[in-house]
């Protein structure tokens, strides 16, 4: 058994290069550090592999010794019974020769070949007994020279076994010596990998979640280039949109909005969003304590909250501001644990504003005619975190809070999938089915549109075909109208090309494309047709492809997403 020299101080140069890495990411884009820490799990998961078929390898050899120096105990001992019981023949043999050699020699003395010729008779028996004494001395010789070999050649298994059983065990040590070492090193090293794991997704999470996830103090403006009848002056086009952004859980204030338009009061439309729930009212006559100081939290916090546009209580949707209002109240008690926490006033939390606080509209009277009001979940009794968005694209989530699980709602007059997406109480919303192409600060980065044409949707496709293929995303960032400089490690269209000319590419031209939706309300497939065949692709592998290789801010927001192509 021998061990790779080389190993050991590959594992330090290999995590000095990954700690140099992430020090060195901090001064590089979005896209840029999502390259990076892709490539650094990759190159960890590299140099684990090969870790972790050693210590399979070394677990067996482990075994495998133990188990030889189990046999070989066992075979000591029975060599040393042996031994032992021949030990003992071997004195009896030799009491009993030296007996017989006595005796043999005092008749001898008494032994006279003279007497054969004076008595025949006296001179035949005496010639009978010295016979029989050197019969009977010569066996006892071969019986005491086959003891001895026997005892020696015993001897000697037992001294080669003893060397057999030290070797094993020094061997054993040494296994179990470099396994517990291995094993240290992978956990380091898994630990490390979590910890870029988590980085990965906080950056790709850092570029999709762009805005504001509620409605707030104001609606929307709808952008016409993000709608899905917007012209972008070339065929064929193709474009992605997201239905809701971007949890989609819990109450949709747009859903919530269009509820209360079709005659549905707050219990209901509370109800249809957090389940088995039961509305209580409860003493809130009290202070809560804020980033911005600590407020009555009746009178001014929930009065100042900007989550919801007080002007849809002039439009048919006054009972949704009573569902936001008791949504929000609960939210806050539960996020402060009764209070006796603190909050923060921005969209992390709940946004606060002193503006909606001075001029509340038809808000304060929604906040003034539930106070009190909270939700509690009918399993527990307790209060738990009310989630809410803007928009669920037709479909909410479902999610679990202190014991309490919400329902997978489709958010539509039929109550299910058959009407959707063409009927959905949200579907006044801008973002209902939107195409996502600009920041939150509003920038486009040299883009009008979310439309991409045919070289660059082939160009995405080689992307996803890539990662569907080897799961390494690391050289798939944008390379064209990127966010901040562009990565320089990102293969051009080009190279792409190259790399999946052997993985059932390269595709030059897409001819179709769809998409299959689950019953869980989510995209479950994306189906292409191109210039190389069929492809059928997971959305979720297709959506972290995109993400990351879309130019500009272009990206899909949502879980549940159309592809369309004109």
């Amino acid at each position: 058994m021998h061990f790779n020299r080389f190993k050991i101080p590959f594992l330090i140069l290999f995590f000095s290069l990954f700690f140099f890495g992430i020090h060195q990411v901090f001064s590089k884009t979005i896209d840029e550090e999502i390259s990076d820490v892709t490539k650094q799990i990759a190159d960890l998961e590299a140099a684990i592999g090969p870790l972790k078929n050693e210590t399979t390898d070394l677990t067996k050899k482990i075994s495998s010794a133990k188990s030889q120096i189990t046999k070989i105990e066992s075979q000591v001992a029975s060599l040393n019974q042996t031994l032992a019981q021949k030990e003992s023949d071997l004195a009896n043999q030799k009491e009993l020769l030296g007996q017989r050699v006595k005796r043999y020699y005092i008749n001898t003395k008494k032994f006279n070949p003279l007497l054969i010729f004076l008595s025949s008779q006296e001179g035949s028996s005496l010639l009978q007994q010295y016979t029989w004494y050197q019969s009977i001395i010569g066996k006892d010789k071969e019986t005491i020279t086959q003891y001895t070999t026997d005892i020696s050649t015993l001897s000697e298994n037992k001294t080669k076994l003893e060397t057999q059983k030290t070797s094993l065990a020094s061997l054993k040590k040494n296994l179990e010596t470099r396994f517990g070492f291995l094993a240290n090193e992978i956990k380091k090293a898994e630990t490390y990998k979590a910890e870029l794991s988590a980085k990965q997704q906080s950056l790709i999470a850092a570029k999709t979640a762009m805005f504001n996830t509620s409605v707030g103090d104001v609606s929307s403006s709808d952008d016409p280039a993000s709608r899905a009848d917007y012209n972008p002056g070339f065929s064929p086009a193709f474009a992605l949109f997201s239905f809701g952004a971007p949890h989609r859980k819990g109450m949709s204030q747009y859903g919530a909005y269009g509820r209360a338009k079709a005659g549905q009061n707050y219990e209901t439309i509370l109800k249809a969003y957090y389940g088995d729930i039961k509305i209580e009212k409860i003493d809130t006559n009290g202070s809560i304590k804020t980033d911005k100081g600590t407020l009555p939290f009746e009178d001014n916090y929930l009065v100042g909250i900007a989550e919801m546009p007080a002007n849809w209580g002039d439009n048919g949707g006054y009972e949704a501001l009573k569902a936001q209002a008791i949504a929000a109240r609960t939210y806050a008690l539960n996020s402060t644990n009764n209070l006796s926490g603190s909050i923060c006033t921005t969209e992390a939390c709940q946004v606060y504003s002193s503006t909606r606080y001075n001029s509340p509209g038809k808000w304060k009277q929604a906040v003034e005619d539930t106070r009190g009001m909270v939700i509690k979940s009918n399993k527990t009794g307790k209060i738990f975190s009310t989630m809410y968005a803007s928009t669920s694209g037709g479909a909410t989530l479902s999610y679990s809070s202190a014991d309490h699980t919400t329902p997978q709602l489709w958010d539509t007059p039929c109550g299910n999938q058959s009407c959707w997406p063409n009927d959905s109480y949200e579907k006044a919303s801008p973002w209902y089915y939107k195409g996502w192409y600009k920041t939150r600060s509003n920038d486009a980065y040299g883009r009008s549109h979310p439309w991409l044409n045919q070289e660059e949707f082939a160009d995405i496709i080689n992307a996803v075909l890539y990662y569907d293929k080897t799961g390494d995303s690391g050289h798939l960032s944008q390379i064209q109208n990127c966010i901040g400089s562009c990565d320089s490690s990102a293969w051009s269209k080009d190279e792409l090309r190259r790399q999946v000319a052997d993985k059932s590419g390269p595709v030059s031209s897409v001819s179709s494309i769809s998409v299959d939706y689950s019953t869980g309300g989510t995209t479950k497939n994306v189906r292409v047709s191109t210039d190389k065949g069929d492809f059928t692709f997971s959305a979720s592998t297709f959506k972290t492809a995109f993400n990351l290789r879309s130019p500009g801010a272009i990206v899909i927001k949502s879980d549940l997403f159309n592809i369309e192509k004109k």
